[in-house]
């Protein structure tokens, strides 16, 4: 029998008509309806118990930076107040670092970002500006400011036999940090404009320890450096220096291992400092307090599977009550149903799932931080694309579930299919004990790299931590994230729609 073709041609009025008709379809099955507006109110739901079940009331306050950027603003100072214009040099002959192996037994070890040299700074209060010219454990000369900025200089580490000196020079707001391998050629690092240091700084030596890297986790350290050739010029108040451990009630600060303290002796110009914790902005390994918008959007996780199974009724409810021949004689250009049926579905859900993330970030943030929780500060910009992610993550994951509907033609297989290809990554890359290299694959390779878009956390390369997706840092950039589900949808969606042209309904 010769299938009937009508000889109407198709045009965008009969697309139109077919987008009606599937809209139609959509809202008048209250199931899905339902199922829709369920995966809002579960994104709500999770926001406010996120939100409200979090405590750290009475905490200590997280330093902010100059930027509006919490940081880690923890190390030991010898210092005098400079008024007005000077300068600061001093040579460093040995930078040593121990890193805890058990209680009580410290050992030898190399801390990479390990700190020792000058800073110029506004106070000793935590978050002042400042300028810093120092050696590291294994980057060389670096200069730093305002916590986030970071210049490279002389490379190589310090010793004995190979001596860094350091100069520092302030001029109003102009800070310029100088290196040296004798003491009489000096090579200029960088000039930094810091704001707000005001006619009275205070500014001397600085030694500073950050947390090491240990398998899943992180322990603190502490580093002694032995300073020689100690020389001021300008408005110092002379006499003698002060020492100061700065920063030690902050939530930011990595601590000193146990039966060790930050201190200093020496004098004529010869001192031996020694200190812990860091100059630099904080991350979630030095504040693993903290939260971040993506936890508040926990409820994301809930939703998927939701519009999942939504998706997946979408089409396979047709074949079950055999109404597909009906949808498919009175448009015969099947694919054209298909592409309706995507568009219905991932526009309904997108809508929902931005009406659900709209609501659910500003009410979760503040029972947030009405209970002392610090939540890392994003831009607006950033807040509107985590929201949009949100809506287009789910949307894709509709789409996603409507293919393998239709290439399955039964709810249970695509919905397992679907939830075992886009959920349990998220629940595997969930488990803090699971190794960094199998996070960052899954999040690279499967439909779990979508939650890259709702990430607002940016890693540090002078700060060293554990960067993985478990604490809020992806290996793909938000968009491209996304991008790697729509392609798992994209091709998806054309499998099934080669399938339904070839079958017989």
């Amino acid at each position: 029998m010769t299938p009937y073709r009508s000889g109407r041609r198709d045009g965008r009025d009969g697309f139109l008509q077919l987008l009606h008709a599937e809209w139609t379809k959509f809202t008048t099955v209250r199931g899905w309806v339902t199922g829709t507006v369920a995966a809002a109110l579960m994104v709500v739901l999770f926001a406010l118990l996120t939100g409200g079940s979090s405590s750290q009331t009475g905490t200590p306050s997280v330093p902010i930076g100059p930027g509006g950027e919490p940081v880690t603003d923890s190390f030991y100072f010898v210092h005098q107040p400079l008024t007005g214009n000077g300068s600061i040099t001093v040579s460093v002959s040995a930078l040593r670092s121990s890193i805890p192996a058990g209680p009580a037994d410290l050992r030898p070890g190399i801390v990479p970002w390990a700190k020792a040299g000058l800073v110029i700074k506004q106070s000793t209060r935590q978050g002042s500006p400042y300028a810093a010219i120092m050696v590291t454990g294994s980057h060389g000369v670096r200069m730093q400011d305002t916590y986030v900025n970071d210049t490279p200089g002389l490379p190589g580490p310090v010793s004995a036999a190979s001596v860094r000196w350091l100069r520092l020079v302030r001029s109003g707001e102009a800070v310029t940090g100088y290196a040296s391998v004798d003491g009489a050629h000096w090579t200029k690092v960088g000039t930094v404009h810091v704001s707000g240091l005001g006619p009275t700084t205070q500014g001397g030596l600085f030694v500073a320890s950050p947390s090491s890297v240990r398998g899943m986790g992180t322990t603190g350290s502490v580093s002694t450096a032995v300073f020689e050739n100690l020389r001021v010029q300008g408005r110092w108040a002379g006499g003698s220096w002060t020492g100061d451990q700065v920063g030690s009630e902050s939530r930011s600060f990595a601590g000193h291992p146990q039966n060790t303290s930050g201190s200093f002796t020496g004098s004529d110009g010869r001192f031996t400092v020694t200190g812990a914790g860091d100059i630099a902005p904080a991350v979630r390994g030095t504040l693993p307090a903290g939260g971040a918008l993506g936890e508040i959007l926990i409820g994301t996780f809930a939703a998927l599977i939701a519009v999942i199974v939504v998706g997946t009724l979408f089409i396979t409810t047709e074949y079950r009550k055999n109404l597909i021949h009906v949808t498919l004689a009175a448009s015969p250009r099947r694919s054209r149903v298909l592409v309706a049926k995507a568009i219905v579905l991932g526009v309904t859900t997108f809508v929902a799932g931005l009406a659900g993330a709209v609501v659910a970030v500003p009410l979760g943030l503040r029972l947030a931080r009405a209970n002392g929780v610090y939540v890392f500060p994003v831009t607006s910009s950033t807040g509107l694309r985590v929201e949009l992610g949100t809506a287009a993550l789910l949307a894709t994951a509709s789409i996603l579930a409507l293919s393998a509907g239709t290439v399955f033609r039964r709810s249970a297989g695509a919905v397992t299919t679907v939830i075992v290809a886009v959920v349990l990554p998220y629940v595997l890359v969930a488990n803090p004990f699971m190794p960094a290299s199998v996070s960052n694959w899954l999040t690279r390779v499967t439909p779990a790299a979508a939650f890259a878009v709702q990430q607002t956390l940016v890693p540090y390369h002078q700060v060293t931590s554990i960067y993985t997706p478990y604490n809020g840092y992806y290996p793909l950039a938000p968009w491209a994230g996304l991008a790697v589900l729509a392609g798992y949808a994209l091709v998806s969606l054309v499998a099934a729609a080669v399938m339904l042209r070839r079958s017989d309904a």
